[in-house]
C-alpha cells in the first residue's frame, strides 16, 4: 500500500492506494513542528477508520512545500513504518524537460501536478494550483516545463484584506455570490474575491496561450479553494481535485 503525501503550507493531503484504486483520503491542517510519533499517532488513527494499519504502508512519496516537515517524513517513513521513502526533487525521474531558470527551485507540487496532466490530459497544458498561493504553470507539447505565474491565494488575500480593515468581516467564500453588483457587504466581498479572482486568473490563462502559441492547449484546475472559483473562470475546462495525488501515484511508479 502507497502513502502519498502533499504537504502545502496551509493543508496537507494524505492518499493511501493500491495501485489505481484508491483506499483513503484526507486533508489535514499543515502543522509544521509536528515530529514523526505525532505523525504516527495521526494517521494510525486515520487508517483505523478504514479498517486498515500502519504496517500495511509499503511505501512513501511526498511532496512538501515545507521543509521542516519533510524530515519528520522521512523519520515516520525509516522509523515508524520501515518503509522507503521518495521525497520529490528535481533529480527524480518526471518524463518532463525543465526549462527553468534554476530546476531545483521549482516548487515539488508544481511540478507533480504537471506529471499528473501529462498522463491523464495530455500536453500542451496550463495548470492552475490555487491554494495558499495560486501557480499558473504552463507545459507544452514536447513536455517542456516552462514555468509559469505566481499570485497570492484566495483565502490568504482574504485574509490580509480583514487584517487590515476595521469594519470589512470575514466572509465564507464557498457561498456563491448572488451578482457582481451586491447589495451588502458580506456579498461585495464575495462578488469582488471571486469574480475579481476569475477573471485574474482567466486572464493569465489567456496570456499563457498567446506565449505558448500552441492550439488545443488544456487547461486543468486542482487545489482545496478552487471549487469555490472555478465555476466562474471561462477558460478552465477540467477541475480535478485529485490531481497532485494522481502525480505523485505516478512519480512512484516512475521512480521506485
Amino acid at each position: 500500500m502507497l502513502m502519498a503525501v502533499d504537504i502545502g503550507n496551509t493543508q496537507t493531503v494524505l492518499g493511501l492506494s493500491e495501485g489505481e484504486e484508491t483506499l483513503g483520503q484526507w486533508r489535514l491542517a499543515t502543522e509544521a513542528h509536528r515530529t514523526s510519533d505525532e505523525l504516527a499517532v495521526v494517521f494510525a488513527g486515520l487508517l483505523a477508520m478504514r479498517g486498515l494499519q500502519l504496517r500495511q504502508v509499503d511505501a512513501m512519496i511526498v511532496s512538501s512545500v515545507v521543509p521542516a516537515l519533510t524530515r519528520s517524513y522521512t523519520d515516520l517513513a525509516s522509523g515508524v513504518f520501515g518503509v522507503p521513502f521518495y521525497g520529490v526533487t528535481a533529480g527524480m525521474k518526471t518524463g518532463l524537460t525543465n526549462r527553468y531558470d534554476d530546476p531545483g527551485a521549482v516548487g515539488a507540487d508544481r511540478i507533480v501536478n504537471a506529471v499528473a496532466t501529462g498522463k491523464h490530459y495530455g500536453f500542451p497544458a496550463v495548470i492552475v494550483d490555487i491554494g495558499t498561493a495560486t501557480t499558473v504553470e504552463a507545459v507544452d507539447a514536447e513536455s517542456n516545463y516552462l514555468g509559469g505565474a505566481i499570485l497570492t491565494g484566495l483565502n490568504v488575500a482574504l485574509e490580509a484584506l480583514v487584517a487590515r480593515t476595521a469594519k470589512l468581516p470575514s466572509v465564507d467564500l464557498e457561498e456563491a455570490p448572488r451578482k457582481v453588483i451586491a447589495t451588502n457587504t458580506p456579498d461585495s466581498l464575495r462578488s469582488g474575491f471571486i469574480y475579481g479572482y476569475a477573471g485574474a486568473l482567466d486572464a493569465l490563462i489567456r496570456r499563457c496561450r498567446e506565449e505558448m502559441n500552441a492550439e488545443n492547449t488544456r487547461v486543468i484546475a486542482t487545489g482545496g479553494p478552487a471549487g469555490a472559483v472555478v465555476p466562474y473562470c471561462e477558460e478552465i475546462q477540467e477541475f480535478d481535485p485529485d490531481l497532485t495525488l494522481k502525480g505523485l501515484r505516478i512519480l512512484y511508479e516512475m521512480n521506485r
